[in-house]
């Protein structure tokens, strides 16, 4: 069975799997789209998420994936399911001729992200990966900024993650923190942040890191330090925590570059905090309008993203992130961690 393509006279129906952390902002993004969109099933294997699942959008629930498959006509599949479940789940709903849309990471290992997108391209589907950071007002500023080449030569860039994720986050859900289902701090809370760095001034040309498990009682890492060099010869690095005290604290990108320099601050890069230019422009008056105040690290960018899917669906825009810009930021990941383990410099593409 294919996925008819394009969608037109009718709302996408949207089937959700995984009724967890992150739920809320499918639900509500796809509730911003009423209209153009529906949510027509919710899944989850835990029979307290999917009551409360149900109760919240009236949408019917099912306990497994295969009967979501068989019992709701879906245009597409959302995962929000842990991340070393999505590649089976992919390859499932892919072969049920539905769209798949994963949350982030799209998976723990770089040959099951490839097997993803192999099949969903056999299947003649789209495979939609989640990085609705790259939608947030401070970012698309700072993109444009980039592409226009207000920087001229891009020297360096370093990005920290510091936010806090306390022992009862890991032991409120047992796959958190552990290796085949979830991987650490770089690969899944930082993971938006890697694809930040990729997207803005990558491709990365290799990568070298330290990862440490300081205070977790996990199997991944809590701490990590990324050094990468970038593919037209700047540097870039990427720190991260998930220890620091009481609360979240800084997530912020700055870019240095031969005619400017920009820092994006905040607790989830959502405060543009420096932004000067050898060249001032008219647009640069849009800096102030573009700091925001999120309800959390999430940011405001699921219902953008869905805009997106969307329109893509209905034949009226290409996706922004598809699987194969997934699989970007899955194979920096994968290679610090392969550059953590062994103690070497790893280049990109990666070859096993």
């Amino acid at each position: 069975m294919r996925a008819a393509h394009p969608i037109t006279g009718r709302p996408v129906r949207f089937a959700l799997v995984g009724c967890g952390r992150i739920s809320a902002s499918h639900f509500d993004a796809i509730g911003r789209h009423a209209g153009r969109a529906e949510l027509v099933a919710v899944c989850d294997t835990d029979p307290r998420a999917l009551q409360a699942a149900t109760a919240r959008t009236g949408a019917p629930g099912f306990d497994s994936l295969d009967a979501l498959l068989h019992g709701a006509q879906a245009d597409v599949v959302a995962l929000a399911t842990p991340s070393g479940l999505h590649p089976r789940q992919a390859i499932a709903v892919a072969r049920a001729g539905r769209h798949v849309l994963t949350e982030k990471p799209m998976a723990t290992k770089w040959d099951e992200g490839m097997a993803m997108v192999r099949e969903c391209r056999e299947a003649g589907v789209k495979l939609f990966v989640v990085k609705q950071n790259r939608l947030n007002a401070t970012m698309q500023l700072l993109k444009a900024a980039i592409d226009g080449g207000r920087f001229g030569r891009v020297y360096m860039v370093n990005v920290n993650v510091f936010w806090t994720r306390p022992q009862s986050y890991y032991d409120d859900a047992p796959w958190r923190g552990r290796w085949d289902m979830d991987g650490g701090a770089f690969l899944n809370q930082a993971s938006h942040y890697v694809d930040m760095v990729d997207w803005l001034v990558g491709p990365v040309d290799s990568v070298h890191a330290y990862t440490a498990t300081l205070a977790r009682a996990i199997e991944a890492e809590d701490t990590g330090v990324m050094s990468l060099r970038l593919r037209h010869g700047g540097l870039a690095s990427i720190n991260v925590t998930m220890l620091t005290h009481g609360k979240n604290f800084e997530g912020s990108i700055t870019v240095l570059g031969e005619r400017g320099t920009v820092r994006v601050g905040g607790v989830a890069v959502n405060r543009i905090e420096h932004w000067e230019f050898a060249d001032p422009r008219p647009e640069d008056e849009q800096v102030r309008s573009a700091n925001y105040a999120p309800p959390s690290v999430y940011g405001f960018g699921h219902p953008l993203y869905y805009a997106n899917v969307i329109d893509t669906l209905r034949g009226e825009a290409e996706a922004q992130v598809d699987g194969y810009e997934g699989l970007r930021s899955l194979e920096v990941v994968i290679a610090a961690y392969r550059s953590a383990r062994d103690g070497v410099r790893v280049g990109l593409p990666l070859v096993f």
